[in-house]
């Protein structure tokens, strides 16, 4: 894995960006339109400054954010939930939005995460290419890892572009997905009780 991103890093800083606005005026080209004319003649320099906006969480460590944990938590041992953060990403099959809302939840074992740093790391996985699976499975998984917490619950729902505006062109579709470990994987009655939170 680490030879994977090393090349990637490699090639990577080996394109100008000169190499990067002209690959976005030959897409320009492609579709049909002059990438010459006044409407589009700046037009590759505002996608990458685009692009620098929707993947910037390529170079944040997602572990690094959660790391300041407080302890003084006077014996809190319920539901820590954050929900209705917005996510906004980017397919990596069609490279169209995904948009909708995210909702993570923990229960401490020892120590807590300032709630912010939640939606933080919401942001820094979905600014990347990514499938809402994937997406999920990521945020849940660095959470346990970090905070070992007693248990672990991430639930997305979202509308994904490539099947709203390409495709099946289905509007208004949702797609959901949920990582549960720990107590919320073992215990029904307080999943059911985190999906009343999420629902309230």
């Amino acid at each position: 894995m680490l030879e994977t991103i090393s090349s990637i890093e490699i090639e990577r800083e080996q394109l100008s960006r000169d190499d990067l606005l002209e690959a976005v005026r030959k897409l320009i080209l492609w579709i049909g339109d002059d990438p010459d004319r006044e409407g589009l003649v700046d037009t590759p320099e505002r996608v990458l400054k685009s692009y620098e906006d929707f993947f910037w969480g390529y170079g944040i460590d997602p572990e690094a954010v959660l790391e300041r944990t407080f302890e003084e938590v006077a014996g809190y041992n319920d539901i820590v939930l954050v929900k209705d953060i917005r996510l906004e990403s980017h397919c990596e099959h069609h490279m169209v939005p995904i948009i909708g809302k995210a909702h993570v939840a923990y229960i401490p074992s020892q120590r807590v995460v300032g709630i912010s740093k939640l939606a933080r790391l919401v942001d820094i996985y979905a600014k990347r290419l990514q499938t809402q699976e994937t997406l999920t499975s990521q945020i849940g998984t660095v959470i346990e890892k970090v905070l070992r917490p007693k248990g672990v619950a991430v639930l997305i729902d979202a509308e994904h572009q490539c099947m709203s505006t390409r495709g099946v062109k289905k509007t208004e579709t949702k797609t959901v997905t949920r990582h549960m470990s720990g107590v919320f994987q073992e215990d029904p009655i307080l999943r059911t009780e985190l999906l009343s939170l999420i629902n309230a």
